[in-house]
Formats: structure tokens, C-alpha cells, sequence
């Protein structure tokens, strides 16, 4: 689910932290990093082995521990913590959009154990299948788009600003009335 994931936490994060200097690259990629990480490795690589398309990525530890290098390792104030933050961010709301704590297992991932709990149909084809036949799916995917194409159109829609945008990460705010 990529435009739900991308669309909604774009919606999420422009509304809670109205911050226009954030740069919503890093935060895209968080919005979509533990399915980057954890469905070519659960659901192609080794579906054998784990059984699931849900492994170490969508466990809270993940944006946890992430958090804490980015801490430890920037420097304050740095344009790179500031994106490393914005990534983490991502990452955490990507956790809410997948309602990964409804899987306690997982989310908690190594609290109840080293194991990570199987999902039926979790092979890649399979799972393709199910998530392309499934309405939830596709109105997701749908409110996805429907935010970003409205980004666009209020934000984006003069000459050479999409170019901007995606050069700079940033998009325009409307104030607060």
C-alpha cells in the first residue's frame, strides 16, 4: 500500500507538526521503509524461513532504536538529524497506518520471543493477490492519492514548483485561520 502509506502520513505530519521546513523526502522514505526492508526479505527471500511479510521493521524496537542512533551519532541542529528524525518519523507513523500493534507479537518483537508469528498467504504472490482483491486496499490507496493529488493541485500547481518541491522536500503551508 504505498500511496496510503505516502499520502496519509504526508496528511499526518503536515497537520501535527505544521512545520514547512520539514522535508517530507526523508519522511516519505520512512512512510515506506519497513515494507522496503521486510517484504523482500519475509515475502520473496526467505517466506520459507519466516513464514511472514512482517518481520523486525514493523516491530516498535525498529523506529525505537533508530531513534537512539540518530541521537547518538548527529550532531544538534544538523540538517542530517533533522532528516534522520523526519525518516524516523515516517517510520512510526508507517507502524500506526498498518495497525502493527494489533499483532502484539510482532510489534513487540523480541519482548514475546525471537520468533516472529507466521501470516497465511505472506509469499509474495500470494500476498499480491490478496491485497489487489481486497477493497479496504484499494480505498486506502485511494485516500492516498486523493490527499496528494490535493497537495498538488493547492500547493504545487505552478511553473517549476513539483521541481522545487522535490528538490528541496518542502511543501507549502496554508496558515492556521
Amino acid at each position: 500500500m504505498l500511496f496510503w502509506h505516502l499520502g496519509t502520513t504526508f496528511l499526518a505530519v503536515r497537520y501535527v507538526f505544521r512545520d514547512p521546513a520539514m522535508d517530507l523526502r526523508w519522511v516519505a522514505l520512512g512512510a515506506i521503509l519497513p515494507d522496503l526492508i521486510d517484504k523482500p526479505i519475509g515475502s520473496m527471500l526467505f517466506n520459507d524461513f519466516f513464514g511472514t511479510h512482517r518481520l523486525a521493521a514493523h516491530a516498535v524496537i525498529f523506529p525505537v532504536l533508530g531513534m537512539a542512533v540518530v541521537i547518538s551519532i548527529t550532531q544538534r541542529g544538523s540538517g542530517m538529524r533533522k532528516g534522520l528524525i523526519g525518516l524516523v518519523i515516517g517510520v512510526l507513523f508507517h507502524l500506526v497506518l498498518d495497525g502493527a500493534w494489533s499483532d502484539p507479537e510482532a510489534f513487540w518483537w523480541p519482548l514475546f520471543g525471537v520468533t516472529f508469528p507466521a501470516v497465511p498467504d505472506s509469499a509474495f504472490w500470494p500476498l499480491l493477490q490478496r491485497m489487489a482483491g481486497d477493497p479496504v486496499v484499494w480505498m486506502g490507496e485511494a485516500a492516498g492519492i486523493a490527499y496528494l493529488l490535493f497537495v498538488w493541485r493547492r500547493h504545487l500547481s505552478g511553473p517549476g514548483e513539483v521541481g522545487q518541491a522535490l528538490r528541496s522536500g518542502r511543501v507549502p503551508m496554508t496558515p492556521r485561520l
